[in-house]
């Protein structure tokens, strides 16, 4: 079983695979220390984005992470995103899709999309009103 740190891995290498194909100049910060993963560049704007990875939550929906969790000297610390990044951009290896989700749509602990869901929830979003396409909303 592959730790959730090669998982991250995984997913910001695709994101930044994905961003450069649609033509889009990417930055890595260097060192783990930022709270955003890529910096994307549309030629006008720079875009500070934390990739997330999404997993299966109930009967057609994603959920993933909306917040950073560490643990220090013993202690587990949960911190949102707001404030510190532009979007986020969400990969879903069940279908190999992104989702772009600017901060301001983003929860504060974990977000949840519906696929094909007919879930009557206001909180979960279709997920295809975040689906990137190559074009930063």
């Amino acid at each position: 079983m592959r730790n959730s740190k090669a998982i991250g891995d995984e997913t910001e290498s695709r994101a930044l695979s994905e961003l450069l194909t649609h033509g889009y100049s990417v930055s890595i910060p260097f060192g783990d220390n930022d709270r955003y993963d890529l910096v994307v560049d549309d030629g006008d704007e720079l875009y500070r984005i934390q990739c997330k990875t999404g997993w299966p939550n109930k009967d057609e929906t994603l959920r993933f992470n909306t917040h950073s969790q560490t643990g220090k000297n013993g202690t587990y610390h949960e911190r949102t995103y707001h404030g510190d990044i532009d979007a986020s951009l969400v990969y879903y290896p069940e279908t190999e899709t992104f989702y772009w989700i600017d901060i301001a749509d983003a929860t504060e602990q974990k977000m949840e999309l519906r696929i094909e869901s007919e879930i009557d929830h206001p909180s979960i979003n279709w997920a295809r009103e975040y689906e990137f396409d190559g074009t930063i909303p």
